[in-house]
């Protein structure tokens, strides 16, 4: 390959690497022995949260502001995309004790 087109080839290659928009991530919050795992977790507007219920019991994964309320049945994994940017406190509301925070940047 000529040495110009090389360097053009490269160009082509790095315009492209900066064009394409960041993947959105799956992140997976498990609901065990009655306690939610990970209590604190970053991510952002666009991701997937799979909420993976292990134990023999429902439980909800509902936010305290309102922003959303998920139901996990027993033994399920349920999966919602985020769509708002802030910091959700959320709990179960069958289970009031299991709490935890999910930090959503824009």
């Amino acid at each position: 390959m000529l040495p110009g087109r090389c360097l053009a080839t490269l160009a082509l290659l790095a315009l492209g690497a900066m064009a394409v928009p960041a993947h959105a991530a799956t992140i997976q919050i498990v609901m065990e022995n009655l306690v939610i795992s990970p209590a604190e977790v970053s991510a952002r507007v666009g991701d997937t949260i799979e909420w993976v219920n292990k134990d023999v019991l429902a439980h909800t994964a509902t936010a305290k502001n309102g922003d959303f309320d998920v139901t996990i049945a027993p033994k399920k994994t349920v999966k919602s995309v985020l769509t708002k940017a802030g910091t959700v406190d959320y709990y179960c509301r069958y289970h009031p004790n299991m709490k935890a925070v999910l930090t959503i940047a824009p």
